[in-house]
């Protein structure tokens, strides 16, 4: 009876000292915050944090841009069509110009060239609207290679920290110590996700904003059929 009484006691003091270890365990990882596992993540973090900022800034600025570029007139195309129903192509140029959207340009270009040829009119506006969308494809590319980057610099650091979590393993000798690892294993793993969290953004960024592009180039291939159809009915009536 004393010899149970005894294992019990030795028992509730395992458990009492395993869950005060959990508890030290959880209450360290509690205080670790962003900011010390990306300073132990060393200067390929740096380099992430610049693409990020840089990715953060070409998305919001496409995105506003792109976002313009979607809002148009309803009665744009209504209004165009009156002006070159009554040959009044300065006034169809100067609402175009005053309307100032890639679609509107697009079609300034073809109220320009008026006089030319239904074949000539129709090349000179596609070739205005794939310069349209170029722009606005601006910068898009960048975040593009972001996107490809990231997960390749952070899993450089995930080499560069392993080898010196194995430099300082070869510098011991037989002093070998779990704490002289931890710099370079916190910096094989934190740069990784890093990485991946920087290219999967970016990733996701980039593609948002190239259907936004597809939804602005959709639209304007509509509205230069519509310009189309007033060209060849204006020229079939003279």
């Amino acid at each position: 009876m004393i010899l149970l009484t005894e294992t019990l006691q030795v028992a509730g003091v395992a458990v009492q000292d395993t869950t005060a270890l959990v508890a030290d365990t959880v209450a360290t990882a509690e205080t670790m915050n962003v900011w010390e596992l990306a300073v132990k993540g060393g200067w390929i973090m740096i380099v992430l944090a610049i693409l990020s900022v840089v990715g953060v800034f070409i998305f919001f600025e496409r995105f506003l841009t792109l976002r313009k570029a979607m809002q148009r007139n309803p009665l744009f195309m209504e209004r165009i069509h009156d002006n070159i129903k009554d040959n009044d192509f300065k006034s169809a140029a100067n609402y175009c110009r005053n309307e100032n959207t890639p679609l509107s340009r697009v079609i300034e270009k073809g109220v320009k060239n008026f006089k030319l040829s239904a074949t000539a009119i129709r090349e000179s506006v596609d070739n205005s609207a794939n310069l349209e969308i170029a722009t606005l494809e601006k910068g898009m590319p960048i975040l593009s290679t972001i996107a490809a980057v990231g997960p390749m610099i952070g899993f450089l650091g995930t080499v560069t920290g392993m080898v010196r979590a194995f430099w300082e393993m070869a510098n011991a000798g037989n002093n070998i110590d779990v704490s002289l690892l931890s710099g370079g294993i916190y910096e094989a793993m934190i740069t990784t996700v890093g990485g991946l969290i920087v290219g999967i953004i970016a990733l996701f960024s980039y593609n948002y904003l190239v259907t936004l592009v597809d939804k602005v180039q959709n639209d304007m291939e509509a509205q230069i059929i519509t310009f189309m159809e007033v060209v060849h009915e204006k020229k079939e009536l003279g």
